[in-house]
């Protein structure tokens, strides 16, 4: 801010300095790279996870605690991520009555007997399951402190198999952070 002032008070120093002024930001801008270089860490993790489909809901909660805990990185975010086009990632209270609401709720807004044009088009029958996973999200990020997730206190990490099949999922969890 100073450099600024300086430009905007002597308006003839802007003419010959303005080359100075960029060194100056080409320096500082390096700088700041190298520090969130040097002190930022990633680890890339994978769960492994069995489902059932139909809108299997799975506690991942604890796998993802753990990959916290076993990485070098005590503050930052978790990214959980789940590759594929019909399963979602969410957070939940995972009790039984959510987990009956939550697949009679997505039956009600994209069921799973109407016709879609996917269906025409692979005749895999699953054109539901696409539907529901693009309106879930595929990904989620938490926080985390002291290598713990910063979740409330009745919320859980899950993820939802929305397929017409059971699936084998792997979920990758990436770690950010110091």
């Amino acid at each position: 801010m100073k450099i600024y002032t300086i430009f905007l008070r002597f308006p003839e120093i802007y003419k010959f300095s303005w080359k100075y002024f960029f060194v100056i930001n080409c320096i500082f801008a390096t700088q700041i790279f190298y520090h969130f270089e040097t002190k930022m860490k990633i680890k890339t993790a994978s769960i492994n996870v069995s489902t059932k489909g139909f809108n299997d809901i799975v506690d991942i909660t604890d796998q993802v605690q753990k990959e916290v805990i076993n990485s070098e990185i005590s503050e930052g975010n978790a990214l959980i991520f789940v590759p594929g086009a019909t399963a979602g990632i969410t957070t939940i209270e995972y009790e039984p009555g959510l987990l009956k609401d939550y697949p009679e709720f997505m039956e009600k807004i994209i069921p799973s007997n109407n016709n879609y044009h996917h269906d025409m088009t692979w005749h895999d029958g699953n054109g539901f399951s696409h539907i529901r996973a693009s309106l879930q999200g595929a990904s989620l990020q938490i926080p985390f402190k002291n290598k713990s997730l910063l979740l409330g206190t009745w919320q859980q990490i899950i993820l939802v198999d929305f397929d017409n099949r059971s699936r084998k999922r792997r979920i990758i969890v990436q770690l950010m952070g110091n």
